[in-house]
C-alpha cells in the first residue's frame, strides 16, 4: 500500500465510523435506549422491557463479534480488551463511580451525546466537564492517583481476559471453540431477551436491541477489518488505521470525549489528528440531532435550578474519572467489551450496576429529605 492509498483508507475509516455512530445516535434517540433508564425502570416500576432491549443489543454484538472471529475477519487478541493482566479493582471501583455518576448526570456518556443532539444544554455542560475529568484521569492529576492505587491491584489470566479464550486454553480446545463459545453465550442472551412477548411485539425493542447491537458490531468491522493494514507504508508494521490506542477499537465514549476536547483545543496543531473515537462522538450527536429535527422532537433544555446543576456537575466528574478507571462506559465496557466476553468488562459492568443502584438510593434519600 502506498502513502496515497493509506491516506484514502484513513479518510474512509473516519467516515465509516461517523456513519455507524450517527446510526447509533438516531436509534438511541428514537428508542430511548439507555442503560440508566433500563435500570431505573426495574428499580422504580419493576419493568424489564428496556433491560431486555439492552441485553438483546449485547447478545447481537456478542454473536456478531465471535462470528467475525470464526471466519477470520478480526483477531480477538488485538482488541483493547485483550490482556492477561486483569485490573479487577479498577474495573469494579471505576465502574461503580461511573454508575453513580450517570444517575446524577441523567444518563451515561452515550446518553449525554444523544441528549445534546436533542437540544439539551445541560448535557452539553456535562459533556465538557466529563471530558475534562476524563482527560485528567488519562494523563493528569487523577491519572497519577489511579496509577498509584487501584491499577496496581491485579492478577494474571493467561492467555488473556476474554473468557472463551481462557476456557478453550484450559480445556485444550482449538481456536474454533473460542468463536463457538461466544456465539453460544450471545445466542442465550438473545433468547432471554426475546422470551418476553411484549419485547417480541415491540418495534422499539427490536430496533433498539438489534439496531444498537449491530452498530457495535459495525464498529468492530470498521476498526478491525476495514481499517486493518498488515504493513504500514512508512513503518512497515501492522496497524489499525485511525485508532487512538493502535489496537482494534469499538464504540466507547468516555476517553473519546477527552480526545474530542483535546482535538478541538489544539486544532491548529498538525500533530493532533482525527481518530475513530472523535468521529464517533461527533457522529452520535449528529445522528441524534437529525432524528430529533426530522421528528420535530428537538427541544432546548436547561438546568432546573442550583441543585440540579450541582448534581449534574458531580455526576459528570464521577463519570469522567470512573469511566477511564474502568476502561470504558456502559457502551465501551457494557456492550463493546462484554461482546468479547472479557472478564474485566464483566467486572466493570457489575460495578456500573452497583453504582447506579447506589445513585438511585441517593436520589431517593434526597427526595425523602425534601419531603
Amino acid at each position: 500500500m502506498n502513502p496515497s492509498d493509506f491516506q484514502s483508507l484513513y479518510t474512509t475509516v473516519l467516515w465509516a465510523a461517523f456513519a455507524v455512530s450517527a446510526v447509533f445516535g438516531a436509534i438511541a434517540h428514537r428508542t430511548h435506549f439507555c442503560t440508566m433508564g433500563a435500570l431505573s425502570d426495574i428499580v422504580n416500576m419493576g419493568d424489564w422491557t428496556r433491560m431486555r432491549m439492552w441485553v438483546l443489543a449485547m447478545g447481537v454484538a456478542m454473536v456478531g463479534f465471535h462470528a467475525m472471529v470464526g471466519v477470520g475477519w478480526i483477531d480477538p487478541t488485538q482488541t483493547i480488551y485483550f490482556s492477561g493482566r486483569v485490573i479487577w479493582l479498577s474495573a469494579l471501583l471505576g465502574g461503580a463511580l461511573f454508575g453513580f455518576g450517570m444517575v446524577l448526570g441523567s444518563g451515561c456518556g452515550s446518553k449525554t451525546l444523544v441528549r445534546i443532539g436533542g437540544g439539551s444544554l445541560k448535557s452539553l455542560v456535562v459533556f465538557f466537564v466529563m471530558g475534562v475529568a476524563s482527560f485528567a484521569t488519562l494523563r493528569g492529576i487523577t491519572a497519577v492517583l489511579r496509577d498509584a492505587t487501584v491499577d496496581r491491584v491485579a492478577f494474571q489470566m493467561e492467555p488473556g481476559s476474554p473468557l472463551p479464550m481462557w476456557l478453550a486454553a484450559r480445556l485444550g480446545w482449538g481456536d474454533g471453540a473460542v468463536a463457538f463459545i461466544g456465539i453460544a453465550v450471545g445466542a442465550l442472551l438473545i433468547a432471554w431477551a426475546l422470551a418476553d412477548r411484549e419485547v417480541r411485539r415491540s418495534t422499539n425493542a427490536w430496533l433498539g436491541g438489534a439496531g444498537i447491537g449491530a452498530t457495535v458490531l459495525g464498529m468492530w468491522w470498521v476498526s478491525g477489518h476495514l481499517g486493518f493494514v498488515p504493513e504500514h507504508p512508512q513503518t512497515l508494521e501492522a496497524v489499525y488505521v485511525a485508532t487512538q490506542s493502535g489496537r482494534m477499537e469499538a464504540l466507547t465514549f468516555t476517553a473519546p470525549m477527552a480526545y474530542t476536547l483535546d482535538w478541538l483545543i489544539y486544532f491548529s496543531d498538525k500533530n493532533k489528528i482525527l481518530t475513530l473515537g472523535v468521529a464517533s462522538v461527533v457522529g452520535v450527536v449528529a445522528g441524534a440531532a437529525v432524528h430529533a429535527l426530522a421528528t420535530r422532537s428537538f427541544r432546548w433544555e436547561g438546568f432546573a435550578g442550583t441543585r440540579d446543576t450541582a448534581l449534574h456537575l458531580v455526576g459528570a466528574v464521577c463519570m469522567g474519572i470512573g469511566g477511564v478507571t474502568a476502561m470504558g462506559c456502559t457502551i465501551g465496557q457494557g456492550l463493546s467489551g462484554v461482546s468479547t466476553l472479557s472478564l474485566t468488562s464483566l467486572l466493570a459492568l457489575a460495578g456500573i450496576v452497583a453504582g447506579a443502584w447506589a445513585g438511585f438510593r441517593f436520589q431517593l434519600w434526597l427526595l425523602e429529605r425534601d419531603g
